[in-house]
Parts: structure tokens; sequence; C-alpha cells
């Protein structure tokens, strides 16, 4: 059990449902958006309709979430036309990580602060993390630190602190191999005890599962990395690495499978608290909109789109547990 503040708690209240389960859209994206667009519309694609795209899936689903997580760069226009009822995350990390440097190391957005998200009408605050529990210790010291700072940041503001945590291998660049689905485990487990210590003040976790739904026995026709058995002992296993209340990303896979994965999530006895789920639910709406226009792309997002929330939704209230039950 953990102590929140009453601000805290209220803004939890508004980004989640009357039950405390957090059924919250994402779409904080920024340089994978503009390449998603890009890649389907004849003409360029200025800012505009990274912008409008961001505006269109707030207007048509925020009804049917209970918050929305954008970015202050592209995504404040989308924050005004949301449901008046939905809650709202803002991004404070600079979309991607550098390349040519070693380790993935974390940047916030320079014209940005907790304070000035805060007075941009944030419920709360959402920071990415990548992460290796096994890189070089300077590496993660670096991470430590930058993530205390944050936390006090949140702190001195007294708002809500999300912490994102994206595992990888430094040693394996490739997320979806075999290889490393064998430590996905490890690695995500690792992330969540460590950022869960109170140095960080971290609020929410906001979290991979812990295994790949991919090589799970049942769940695939390719090699197996996992028995049914072992993926379900991972499930619990996260749960209780953590006493902080923690969502489920979706990882950009598909909708029907992050469904199947929160219902196993459930079955294996994971007290996951709701989810920030993206791609799963408006990514197939991106082509309809570069290629056809505004209006296919609403048509899409008001069909499709909210489909996929609504079946997220019904999942969500058989699977996922209150917030409220990990505060003292």
């Amino acid at each position: 059990m953990f102590k929140l503040t009453k601000n805290k708690q209220d803004a939890l209240k508004r980004l989640s449902d009357e039950n405390g389960i957090i059924g919250a859209l994402a779409i904080d994206q920024r340089g994978s958006l503009k390449k998603m667009i890009a890649s389907g519309s004849k003409s360029p694609v200025g800012d505009e309709g990274i912008v409008r795209f961001k505006q269109l899936v707030s207007e048509e689903l925020t009804p049917y979430a209970t918050s929305i997580l954008l970015d202050p760069e592209y995504g404040l226009p989308a924050a005004k036309v949301r449901h008046p009822e939905a809650g709202l995350l803002v991004a404070y990390e600079k979309t991607g990580y550098d390349a040519t440097a070693v380790g993935r190391l974390p940047d916030l957005l320079a014209d940005w602060s907790v304070r000035r998200l805060k007075e941009a009408g944030a419920d709360a605050v959402k920071f990415l993390l990548y992460y290796d529990v096994d890189e070089d210790p300077k590496i993660n010291e670096y991470k430590h630190v930058y993530m205390e700072r944050v936390g006090s940041e949140c702190v001195a503001e007294d708002i809500p602190f999300f912490l994102e945590i994206v595992t990888y291998d430094a040693k394996n660049d490739d997320v979806k191999s075999l290889e490393y689905a064998k430590v996905k485990p490890h690695k995500v487990i690792e992330a969540m005890r460590e950022f869960s210590k109170p140095q960080y003040q971290v609020d929410v976790l906001k979290v991979e599962v812990p295994v790949d739904m991919n090589f799970v026995e049942g769940y695939t026709d390719e090699e197996v990395a996992y028995s049914k058995e072992e993926a379900a002992g991972y499930f619990k296993e996260q749960s209780e690495a953590t006493d902080l209340p923690f969502i489920f990303l979706s990882a950009g896979v598909s909708a029907q499978l992050f469904q199947e994965t929160l219902k196993f999530a459930k079955a294996s006895g994971s007290t996951f608290n709701g989810v920030l789920c993206g791609r799963a639910t408006w990514k197939n709406g991106v082509a309809p909109f570069a290629e056809q226009g505004e209006e296919s792309g609403r048509s899409w997002l008001q069909d499709a789109g909210r489909k996929n929330i609504q079946e997220l939704n019904a999942v969500l209230k058989e699977t996922a547990r209150p917030w409220f039950e990990k505060i003292s």
C-alpha cells in the first residue's frame, strides 16, 4: 500500500472510471505517427496533418475512454476537443531517442516543465523511459537520477507521475525475436521492481506485459518461448514486483491480441489497473486519413475505432482491478 495526496487522488479519479479502472487512449506518438501518415499520403504531410489526425481521434474516441494521453508539441489542440469527462495525461519526454548515442538516454522537452504541463491542463504527467536492467551500470545510474528529478518535479506540483517503461536488450536489437522473448520477463519485471522504489516518486507504472504473446503456447504457430503455465507465472510475478498501480501499454499489437492478452493476464492472477492503449485502437485509421482525407479517417474512427475501444472496455470491466485498492 502506498499513500497519495488528495490532489493526486482527485486527478486519478478524473483519469479513470467510477470503479477506479483506467481505460485511457494514447496518441502521444510524434515521429512514428508522422511517418505513418506520410507513407500513405500522396502529397507531403506537414505538422498540420498530425495535429488534425490527433484532433479526430480525440473527438471521436474520447467519449468511450476515461482519459487521453497527448504530447504538448502536436496534441494540445486535440486536448481542447476531447469529451468533457475525459481526463488528460501529457507526455514530458522528447520523442524517440538518439540512435547515435549508447544507452537510449532520456531527454526532456526543452520548452516545458511539469508546472507548465499542469497549467496547460494536464491531470497527470507521463514520461517514457527506455530501460535495460542489464546495461552498463553508469547508463542506468544516469537514468535513475533523471527519473528522481522528474518525480521530484511532480511532487512539487502535486500532480501524478505516470512512468512508462519500454524495455530492450542492449545486446540484441530485435525485440520481436525468440531470443528476446526468452529474456523479456526478466527485463520487464526487474525494471518494474526498480522504479517502484520510493525515491522515484512514481504514482502509476505504464508497462509492457511480461511476455511476448506471439511466443506463448496456444497463441502461436511459431516456435514457443514459454508454456501457458510459465507465461501465467510471469504475469503473477510481475504483479508481485510492485505495490504501485500499474497499467498495460498495447505495444502496437492488434486490438484482438491485446484483448486476449488482458484475459490471459486476469486468469493468471495479474492485478493490473487498466490500460493506456494507443495504436491497437487507432492505427488502421491512419491509412484512410492519409490516402482519402479527413472524412474517410473520421468515418473509420466512428466505425472500427469505436468498435475497438468499446470491445476493449468490455474486456477491461471483466479483467482490471481498481487502482484505489493499492492506496492506503
